[in-house]
C-alpha cells in the first residue's frame, strides 16, 4: 500500500500538475504559432521573394520512375519513388522555430516584468512590539 500512496503524493504535487498544464498549453500555443507562420508570415515572405513556396523547394537526387503496367510482351515494373533533399521544408521549420522562440521569449519577458512590479512594491513596516509601544509611552510621559 505504500507504493500507491507514494505515487499518489507524487502525482498530485503542484509541480507535476503545473508541468502537465504547461505541456497542454504549450502544445496549443505551438499550433497557434505554427498557423501564424505557415498561414500568415510565409505567404508574405513568398510574395516578397517573388512567389516562392518554400515547402516545394527541393534538390532531387534520383527522379524516380512511374509504374509501368504489364503488357502482353513485358512484365509490370514497379514505381520507384523520387529521392530528394527537402531543404524548403527545413527552411519552413527554421522560421517556425524562430517565431515560436520569439513568442515564448516575449511572453516570459512580460511575466517577469509583472513579477518585478509585485516585488518592487514596498512592504509595510512591521507593527511595533508591545514593549516598544510601552517604552514610547514612557518616553512621551517623561518629556512632559
Amino acid at each position: 500500500m505504500g507504493f500507491i500512496k507514494e505515487f499518489k503524493e507524487f502525482a498530485i504535487k503542484g509541480n507535476v500538475v503545473d508541468l502537465a498544464v504547461g505541456v497542454i498549453i504549450g502544445g496549443a500555443f505551438g499550433k497557434i504559432v505554427s498557423s501564424l507562420v505557415s498561414d500568415v508570415i510565409m505567404p508574405l515572405i513568398g510574395v516578397a521573394t517573388g512567389g516562392i513556396d518554400f515547402k516545394k523547394l527541393k534538390y532531387v537526387l534520383n527522379p524516380g520512375t512511374p509504374e509501368i503496367p504489364a503488357t502482353a510482351t513485358s512484365p509490370a515494373v514497379a514505381a520507384v519513388p523520387e529521392n530528394a533533399i527537402l531543404y524548403g521544408s527545413f527552411i519552413q521549420n527554421v522560421f517556425d522555430f524562430f517565431i515560436i522562440a520569439l513568442c515564448i521569449f516575449l511572453m516570459i519577458k512580460a511575466i517577469n516584468s509583472l513579477k518585478r512590479k509585485e516585488e518592487a512594491a514596498p512592504a509595510a513596516p512591521p507593527a511595533p512590539s508591545s514593549t516598544e509601544v510601552l517604552l514610547t509611552e514612557i518616553r512621551d510621559l517623561l518629556k512632559k
